[in-house]
């Protein structure tokens, strides 16, 4: 199994992968990590999906917990009360970080990194795909999935289509230095925000400032902008420069709004910006990356193990590529609504009001902070598709029974069981009070999959996730947890 990238996306996946023994090579063209220290937002769901994992204690020490609030084209709202999740915050973390972090817990899983390695063609087959690296060096895996960014060499070499807008508008964004008395910053910034709500000058370490300013013109994403660039559209927008100097990095990013119209031909896969590339607006791209990797990689670790039933990797795309396109489509409003023209303006207003409305306000956390998120399982209660809250169970919390990236039942009746699943689904009779169901079997990724209390319906929804059982042996409730996860 071969992984073209090791950002979020890729380290993600690779982790997932190495949960079901597979083998996984991860392929970085870089070899250095950025220059730059962006700083990104973990929003509510993926802050979820790292505590799945055990991973989220050692990255809330390298970030910033913030409450979580309204984020919707950067309208100040606060959060409504009782939000569905017991990780209702927004973490903010350097991406060189957070990207570390994966992959690291990646390596320790057992998956192999090789760094200044890039993919320049492939071929598949019905056995499987050659990935030929741009020094020649060919290689054979089952199969190859590209996360390898939005400019994506994997996709382009699938001649899958990649359709939507181009950049119409760009954005300069840096760390520096300001001469102005950090007052007389204070008081410029405030009134420019009036009508450019994304531009941003903000204190950021001693004497440093990050700075976000929309750019006169779109450039070449492939140039980084000089500081002279920053003074011009400081002076244009704010009037002065602030007297900015000793800049620690600068970058430039678009509005490009683009979905792949395929995320698997044959044995090649999409996930993360090589499959979406959207503005930032709501800080949605690295969650929405990693949440595709999440989704992904227990379904083509069934395929490669050999237990999928047949239709179980094309719910990838069936189930992803709708939540990329209402991501797409939610940051294509923000951007209108951070335009300082008058009708823009108006609209934006018009919101600010509606969102004072705890349901509207509601709606919006849950949609940019993914926590909304129902997959179509069929006819059933609003739970079924949804993911489940972390809530108490008898061990103590339900994610941490979910480290080892296996399907769960949960069973309050203790009249039910796994039986020949054992293999995949583990069992918790009596989980806890607070779960408003008989029994509930979760997928690895954390979604309801089925809510009921009879035997035989419960094993229909198990092959149909899960596959054929393992053995044909009287059931008996195996899969309990204490047996240590595998380890390569």
């Amino acid at each position: 199994m071969i992984i073209a990238g090791c950002g979020p996306t890729g380290a993600m996946l690779a982790a997932e992968l190495r949960l079901h023994d597979v083998r996984v090579l991860v392929l970085e063209k870089e070899t250095e990590p950025a220059s730059f220290v962006r700083i990104v937002g973990l929003h509510i769901r993926s802050i979820e999906l790292m505590a799945m994992r055990g991973l989220l204690e050692r990255i809330l020490e390298r970030g910033r917990r913030r409450p979580a609030g309204a984020y919707f084209a950067a309208i100040d709202k606060p959060a409504p009360e009782g939000l569905d999740s017991a990780h209702a915050c927004l973490l903010g973390i350097p991406q060189p970080v957070i990207v570390h972090l994966l992959e690291k817990h990646a390596i320790t899983l057992g998956a192999q990194v090789r760094h200044g390695c890039a993919v320049a063609d492939l071929q598949q087959d019905d056995d499987g795909v050659t990935v030929v690296l741009a020094d020649g060096e060919q290689l054979r895996a089952s199969y190859l999935v590209g996360c390898d960014g939005g400019r994506s060499t994997v996709r382009k070499l699938l001649g899958v289509g990649f359709p939507g807008e181009p950049s119409r508008t760009e954005t300069l964004m840096g760390e520096m230095k300001a001469g102005a008395p950090p007052e007389e910053i204070a008081a410029k910034v405030a009134e420019v925000r009036q009508t450019h709500h994304t531009f941003t000058f903000a204190p950021f370490g001693e004497e440093v400032y990050r700075v976000i300013i929309p750019a006169a013109e779109v450039g070449d994403r492939a140039e980084p902008p000089t500081l002279d660039d920053f003074q011009q559209q400081l002076r244009t927008i704010a009037g002065t420069d602030f007297g900015v100097h000793s800049a620690r990095w600068l970058s430039r990013f678009g509005d490009a709004t683009r979905l792949a119209e395929r995320y698997r031909v044959g044995r090649v896969l999409l996930a993360g910006d090589a499959a979406h590339i959207h503005p930032p607006a709501g800080g949605q791209g690295l969650n929405l990356g990693v949440q595709d990797a999440f989704n992904l990689g227990w379904k083509l670790a069934a395929q490669i193990r050999g237990w999928a039933p047949e239709t179980l990797l094309d719910t990838y795309q069936a189930e992803r590529h709708p939540v990329a396109a209402d991501v797409l489509d939610n940051t294509r409003a923000q951007v209108q609504l951070s335009s300082a023209e008058p009708g823009p303006q108006a609209v934006r207003r018009l919101l600010a009001e509606l969102m004072d409305f705890d349901e509207v306000n509601r709606h919006l956390v849950e949609k940019i902070t993914a926590i909304g998120i129902r997959y179509d399982f069929g006819a059933g209660p609003d739970l079924l598709g949804r993911r489940l809250r972390d809530i108490d169970v008898k061990q103590g919390r339900l994610y941490d029974l979910l480290h080892r990236g296996r399907g769960l039942l949960l069973d309050r009746t203790e009249r039910l069981t796994v039986g020949g699943w054992s293999d995949r689904v583990d069992y918790l009779g009596d989980p806890t009070a607070a779960l408003d169901a008989p029994c509930v079997l979760l997928r690895p990724d954390g979604h309801v999959a089925w809510i009921g209390d009879d035997q035989h319906d419960l094993d229909d929804h198990l092959a149909r996730w899960f596959g054929r059982p393992a053995d044909s042996e009287p059931r008996a409730r195996t899969g309990h947890f204490g047996r240590s996860p595998k380890r390569p």
